[in-house]
């Protein structure tokens, strides 16, 4: 009896032996084989969580400088594909910018704007769409610099300044609010015109010669000659304002101010007249020939005087805001004063 059941507990230790032998011999099996898997896949974890960090650094990165706009994925364009960013997104100028303005709060982007192109002392310095053409100008009324209407200049800028007369450039003269004032007196003289709405005039026609990148002595030459300054004035052709400008045949570019109904109004109707003379002027070679192709007189012999009258008017305004040479006498080859 006691044989029979010694032989059965060394058979059964011997078959656990047995087995915890095979447990140990496969557990080095095992483990090699789970090395192997997690090298094999180190490369497939690290670009999973690199994929994912970069999603999350993407997404938090969109909404901190989208700003719920669209804004946050042009500036990750731009900075991964510079080149194919810009031919997408600005293949009509600064017109892509309209489409954002419409959704953005009615803190009225046209007046920002205004006041980053026009220098005005509330807007923050860099701040702005256009802050890189920031630029200072005083005016007469400064109160027009407030007003809600789209610049022209991404039109205007298409045109390069190498293919306009340099009669046609700004010359400075009336950056001084003395020789605007000296302007606005004398043609409320001339016209008999009310004091405020001169001044209006004239601040305009400065603030758009600076944004269009025109004389605006030459602006108000047209101006003088074409309306004396009437802004509702029209003609029998159907030119109208100030700039006489020909709505039906321009109404593409009043499309950009809500159409022709608003083609009286000073600040869209010298901006629209500004461009199309600035065009005038690339396109026909001269300033001259540019006032020709202005009043309609492109395939005719002359233009009736028209560029002479502009020409003369703009010499006056000239000699209004140049200072008077003072007398000279001369003693023995030097200059004396009076």
């Amino acid at each position: 009896m006691f044989d029979f059941w010694s032989a059965a507990r060394l058979r059964m230790i011997k078959c656990f032996s047995t087995k915890a032998s095979d447990m140990q011999l496969a557990q080095p099996a095992t483990a090699h084989a789970k090395d192997l898997l997690a090298h094999a896949l180190t490369p497939v974890y690290r670009v999973m969580n690199g994929l994912l960090i970069s999603t999350v650094f993407m997404i938090v990165g969109l909404w901190l400088s989208g700003n719920g706009t669209q804004a946050g994925a042009f500036d990750l364009a731009r900075i991964l594909v510079p080149d194919e960013a810009r031919h997408i997104v600005w293949p009509n100028g600064f017109g892509i910018l309209y489409q954002y303005q419409d959704a953005a709060p009615k803190v009225s982007a046209d007046a920002e704007i205004a006041n980053v192109l026009y220098g005005n002392s509330s807007a923050m310095p860099g701040s702005g769409l256009f802050s890189a053409k920031q630029q200072t100008v005083a005016l007469l009324m400064p109160s027009v610099a407030h007003t809600q209407v789209k610049p022209i200049s991404h039109l205007a800028d298409r045109i390069p300044t190498s293919k306009i007369d340099p009669e046609a450039l700004d010359s400075k003269l009336m950056v001084s609010i003395q020789n605007q004032r000296a302007v606005a007196d004398f043609f409320e003289k001339k016209y008999k015109l009310d004091r405020a709405k001169i001044e209006e005039y004239v601040s305009n026609t400065v603030l758009i010669a600076k944004e269009v990148k025109i004389d605006p002595v030459l602006l108000l030459a047209v101006i003088s000659v074409e309306s004396n300054f009437n802004p509702v004035i029209k003609s029998h052709a159907g030119a109208e304002g100030l700039m006489q400008v020909m709505t039906t045949i321009h109404k593409d570019k009043y499309a950009l101010y809500g159409g022709a109904t608003d083609a009286v109004k000073p600040e869209v109707n010298i901006r629209v007249g500004a461009y199309i003379l600035k065009y005038l002027i690339a396109t026909s070679g001269s300033l001259r020939n540019g006032l020709k192709y202005y009043v309609g007189a492109a395939n005719a012999e002359n233009d009736g005087g028209y560029a002479d009258k502009v020409l003369a008017e703009r010499n006056r305004l000239i000699s209004l805001c140049q200072p008077a040479t003072p007398n000279k006498f001369t003693l023995n080859g030097k200059d004396l004063r009076s």
